[in-house]
């Protein structure tokens, strides 16, 4: 059976940030030791048993077993990547300028019309991470990025859509 060619997608040749907190590292070690111990013994059990009815053509359930057993292989090599490259965020003492695992408290001093000064906080951690709606953004976002290597009570500007907002770092801890 051929493989259809796919066109690498626009972010296939981005490679992954490396940045995770400790927690997110033994998270991925946790998954890859359910992959490849639990769920590839279960998969590949599953096309040896489908593999024994005979006839791979028209056999459905084995084209499945075997697209789970490649989704679960795939996940197991990129995990692997992904632990080998990675780099972990541990939170610096110093609170002078803002790095990465720091918590910091912004106020939005160029409101959008309509709407009110604002203070949020949120921590700076790697874009595997990210969560904005639990403030967690990336370093490598807009703001992440204007706020790495600045200090408080320093003023940030970005560029959002047609406007600019500034915010005003309040705290960083």
């Amino acid at each position: 059976m051929r493989v259809p060619y796919r066109k690498p997608g626009k972010y296939s040749q981005i490679k992954p940030d490396p940045f995770i907190t400790e927690g997110k590292f033994v998270e991925l070690k946790d998954k890859l030791d359910k992959l490849k111990n639990l769920s590839r013994p279960k998969a590949i059990e599953e096309v040896k048993r489908l593999a024994e009815l005979g006839d791979f053509s028209e056999n459905a359930e084995y084209q499945i077993a075997k697209g789970r057993l490649r989704w679960i292989n795939d996940s197991i090599v990129k995990i692997e990547n992904q632990l080998k490259n990675a780099e972990v965020i541990t939170a610096q003492k110093q609170t002078d300028t803002i790095q990465l695992g720091h918590r910091v408290t912004i106020e939005n001093i160029n409101p959008a019309p309509g709407q009110s000064r604002q203070k949020k906080t949120y921590q700076i951690l790697g874009s595997s991470e990210t969560n904005p709606r639990e403030g967690i953004i990336s370093h490598n976002s807009p703001l992440g990025s204007a706020l790495v290597g600045r200090k408080a009570g320093e003023t940030v500007k970005i560029k959002i859509g047609d406007r600019e907002a500034a915010y005003k770092i309040i705290r960083v801890e």
